[in-house]
């Protein structure tokens, strides 16, 4: 029997779901971001902390993100589009999920990459066209995953991250999102 090692561990993952099955107050999680304006359209973003399992928590070192508009919108390409890290997320999520599932079925990956593409009308976000939406049209997700298994089981791996993806979830249902000035 071979053993499979996909760096994940799985072993972890079963033992706190069992652990927040008798404890749901502990899987509330709140993430945080929070950005700084700096010119422009150029903001830099930065996460350190959260709050689960009944604390507050903080990852080993804080990260800084830049996010600017590229010159064709006159601005200074400093670093992506919010909407562009929107895209970040789900490939991440999307491509961490297969990983993990994959490990559980006892299946080996030696290669999984991802790609993302987000259709954008930009009238909606100009104000050129009030029907435009002010998101994306619709995006596509392609993997190209080489692994010891047949083509339904990585279609069944890329089909179990879907439907375990926090960030797909997001994107696919609707999300109450309040916004307010302190």
């Amino acid at each position: 029997m071979t053993t499979v090692d996909n760096g994940v561990n799985v072993q972890a993952l079963l033992d706190a779901r069992e652990v927040l099955r008798g404890a749901p107050e502990a899987a509330q999680f709140t993430w945080k971001a929070s950005a700084k304006w700096e010119n422009g359209v150029h903001s830099t973003a930065t996460i350190k902390n959260f709050f689960g399992l009944g604390a507050e928590q903080s990852h080993k070192s804080e990260t800084t993100f830049t996010a600017d508009h590229p010159e064709v919108f006159a601005a200074e390409d400093h670093g992506i589009t919010p909407i562009e890290y929107l895209l970040v997320g789900l490939a991440s999520c999307l491509t961490a999920g297969v990983a993990s599932v994959a490990q559980n079925r006892g299946i080996q990956l030696r290669s999984v990459e991802s790609t993302v593409e987000g259709n954008h009308d930009i009238r909606g976000i100009l104000g050129v066209d009030s029907d435009v939406r002010n998101g994306f049209n619709d995006v596509k997700v392609t993997f190209n995953i080489d692994a010891d298994a047949s083509k339904e089981e990585i279609e069944a791996l890329v089909a179990q991250s879907q439907k375990r993806s926090a960030v797909y979830d997001a994107l696919t249902n609707p999300t109450s999102v309040t916004v307010e000035v302190a």
